[in-house]
């Protein structure tokens, strides 16, 4: 049975449980079990802390895991990243204070940081000539400047909105990084995880694309699908009346309602947009 690790709580934890249901795996989190079995499937889920999956990883007692970037690379775990999953998006920032007299990463040479990245923000330091003293805090550490506990931070942020709130401004980005999949070097061409890259695969492109039905004048079907290329080509079906036909296709979910406009104003009726829950491309 294969094993993939995911968060089990957290922001990533619901988004993470969302994609696998949407790519195909059968199972219920029922908030006791730390281990759950998919149904029709040689597949379980094992929900831990996303700081430990990378490492349980490359340890090889786990056979997959869903992570993030920054806790991959500052775990330095002998994993491979098989493939981005758009979501949790998120920027790893040196902060100081709003009015401080820091205004370059070499002004920090001495001083106290807190973080919870270590290795990050030494390599970070170490690149623009600085040694600074890193203090390691779990979790959130934008407390410790106004307390006078740090002279800067190196934290995660999103807006940076929790940074202004605590006096705080961005000095530099160390860098932007966002969830994984990650498996062992030695087990990124088993078919399991292929099968298993495909699957969440199939279900990212059906979180992007629309299926767009419509009937159009066959005089303007060169025009439309100018429009709606689809993913390869649309799909033109001849209708009863042989002056029009009709033309389904994939479009990109964004851009969408300015398809519709574009397609009603060419001439098209019966315009329908369908969701997918899953495909494969």
């Amino acid at each position: 049975m294969i094993q993939i690790g995911i968060p089990s709580k957290g922001r990533l934890h619901e988004p993470i449980v969302a994609l696998l249901k949407q790519a195909g795996y059968r199972f219920r989190v029922d908030g006791r079990s730390l281990r759950i079995v998919c149904n029709g499937s040689n597949t379980s889920l094992v929900l831990l802390r996303t700081d430990d999956i990378s490492t349980l990883v490359s340890a090889g007692i786990l056979d997959a895991g869903i992570s993030t970037q920054d806790i991959v690379e500052e775990s330095q775990a002998e994993v491979v990243e098989v493939m981005k999953l758009d979501m949790g998006h998120c920027r790893i920032v040196v902060a100081v204070p709003e009015n401080g007299p820091f205004h370059q990463p070499k002004d920090l040479d001495g001083k106290t940081i807190a973080t919870s990245f270590p290795r990050l923000s030494g390599n970070f330091f170490e690149k623009h000539g600085a040694a600074p003293r890193f203090v390691e805090v779990g979790g959130s550490c934008e407390a410790m400047v106004p307390l006078g506990m740090a002279e800067a931070i190196v934290d995660i942020t999103e807006t940076g909105n929790s940074l202004r709130d605590n006096g705080l401004r961005i000095l530099s980005e160390i860098g932007s990084y966002q969830t994984v999949l990650v498996v062992r070097p030695e087990r990124i061409e088993d078919p399991e995880i292929k099968q298993l890259a495909r699957r969440i695969q199939g279900a990212m492109i059906a979180q992007t694309y629309r299926l767009m039905e419509y009937n159009i004048p066959r005089s303007r079907l060169a025009e439309a699908e100018k429009i709606t290329p689809g993913f390869q080509s649309p799909t033109v079906t001849a209708l009863e009346d042989a002056a029009w036909c009709a033309v389904r296709a994939l479009v990109p979910q964004k851009q969408s309602g300015k398809i519709m406009d574009e397609l009603e104003a060419l001439g098209a009726t019966a315009i329908i947009q369908f969701g997918i829950e899953n495909c494969r491309l």
